[in-house]
C-alpha cells in the first residue's frame, strides 16, 4: 500500500518504536486490515518482526482515546491467563505521537468465521460443533479471571451494574429523538414491553467479573488448523460487571437452526454448529455461575444491541449515515426485538 494512503505517520511510529527497543530501520509491508468498523488496524513489519497497530479512527469520537487506553490495560492484564487474546507488545497512551492513543500487538494466526471457513472447517460438521463450544469456553475462562488479582479492581463499577442497564439504554434510545427524520421507538416492536419485562425479572445477585461486552462470532478468531479459539478480539466495550452478559450476547446473536443470522453474524455452512441451548449447557459444565436467569441476559442483549443498531438508522434519517446502512441495521434491530419478544412470551 502506498505510504500516502496509510492513515498513520510511519516515521513518527518508527521513532517511537526505536526509543523502546522495538527494532531499527524503516517500517515495511504496511497494510490496513479489515475487522472492526470504528478503529484502524495496521499490520506491518520491522526488523523481521510483524506487528499489528490498533488506534481509533481519524475522526475521533468523544471517548475514543479513553476506550483505546482501556483496551491496552485489559490486554496487559490478561497476559499469563488462559484467555485467548492478542498479545500486547507495547502501548502508547500518549495522544501526541500519532494524534491518538494506540498500541501494538502480535498478529493473530487465525480466521474470522463470518467471512468464510477454510476447507478444513467447511468440510467437517464435527469440527464446526467444536468451534461453537470453544466460543463458550472463551467467555467461561474470561469470567473466571480474578480481576482484582489482575489489577483491574478499579476498572468498572459492578455495584448496581444490572440495575443500571435498562435505564441506560432506554436513555440512549430516547436520545435519538434529536435526529430529524427518525421514525421513533414505535418502529421497534415491543420495545417498551421488553424493557418492562427486564426490570421485573432482573436477577437479584451476581458475582462480578470481566466482561468482553460484544461477544459474538465476528469478534473471535479461530485457529487455522483446528476448531479452537486463536483469540478474542475487539475489546472496546470491556468492563467489570456480570460476565453472564457475554453469554447472553452470544445467545442473542446466535443463528437459528436454519442458520438465519442477525446483523450479518452468520457462518456458512451452519450445519454442525451447536444450538443455543447446547451453548448454555456447555457453559454450565464449565462455571459455577447461576444460570437460572439466562433468558434474562439474552433478552437484555437483544434490547441493548437493537438500540445500538437503531442509532445508525436514526443518524441515517438525518443524513449523517448512509441510508442503505441505516435500513440494514434497522432491519437487524427489528429482528432482535422480535427475537426477544418471542422469548418473553
Amino acid at each position: 500500500m502506498p505510504e500516502r494512503e496509510i492513515p498513520v505517520d510511519l516515521a513518527a511510529l518508527a521513532a517511537w518504536m526505536t526509543a523502546r527497543g522495538l527494532g531499527r530501520g524503516p517500517i515495511g509491508g504496511a497494510q490496513l486490515l479489515a475487522g472492526g468498523t470504528q478503529n484502524i488496524l495496521l499490520r506491518f513489519e520491522r526488523d523481521g518482526t510483524f506487528y499489528v497497530l490498533r488506534r481509533p479512527p481519524l475522526h475521533l469520537r468523544a471517548h475514543s482515546n479513553e476506550t483505546m487506553r482501556r483496551e491496552m490495560r485489559m490486554l496487559a492484564a490478561l497476559a499469563g491467563t488462559d484467555v485467548p487474546h492478542p498479545r500486547l507488545i507495547a502501548a502508547c497512551p500518549d495522544e501526541t505521537v500519532l494524534g491518538a492513543a494506540f498500541y501494538l500487538m502480535t498478529p493473530v494466526a487465525g480466521f474470522n468465521a463470518t467471512t468464510g471457513l477454510p476447507a478444513l472447517h467447511a468440510g467437517d460438521p464435527a469440527l464446526r460443533r467444536r468451534m461453537g463450544l470453544s466460543l463458550v469456553e472463551g467467555i467461561a475462562r474470561l469470567g473466571a479471571v480474578d480481576h482484582h488479582a489482575a489489577g483491574l479492581g478499579d476498572f468498572g463499577r459492578p455495584e448496581g451494574y444490572l440495575e443500571r442497564q435498562v435505564a441506560r439504554w432506554r436513555g440512549q434510545l430516547d436520545s435519538y429523538g434529536e435526529y430529524p427524520g427518525w421514525a421513533g421507538p414505535a418502529a421497534l416492536p415491543g420495545v417498551a414491553r421488553i424493557a418492562d419485562w427486564l426490570d421485573r425479572h432482573r436477577p437479584p445477585l451476581f458475582t462480578p467479573g470481566i466482561i468482553h461486552g460484544d461477544y459474538h462470532l465476528a469478534n473471535v478468531m479461530f485457529e487455522h488448523g483446528g476448531p479452537e479459539l486463536a483469540a478474542i478480539v475487539d475489546w472496546e466495550l470491556t468492563t467489570i460487571g456480570d460476565p453472564l452478559i457475554d453469554l447472553g450476547w452470544l445467545i442473542a446473536t446466535w443463528p437459528d437452526e436454519a442458520g438465519t443470522a442477525v446483523a450479518g453474524l452468520g457462518v456458512t455452512p451452519w450445519t454442525g454448529f451447536p444450538a443455543a441451548t447446547d451453548l448454555v449447557t456447555h457453559y454450565r459444565s464449565l462455571s459455577a455461575r447461576d444460570l437460572s436467569h439466562v433468558d434474562w441476559y439474552a433478552v437484555l442483549a437483544c434490547y441493548k444491541l437493537g438500540i445500538i443498531l437503531e442509532g445508525t438508522n436514526a443518524r441515517a434519517g438525518a443524513g449523517k449515515a448512509p441510508k442503505a446502512t441505516g435500513d440494514l441495521l434497522h432491519a437487524a434491530a427489528v429482528a432482535l426485538f422480535e427475537r426477544a419478544a418471542g422469548w418473553i412470551s
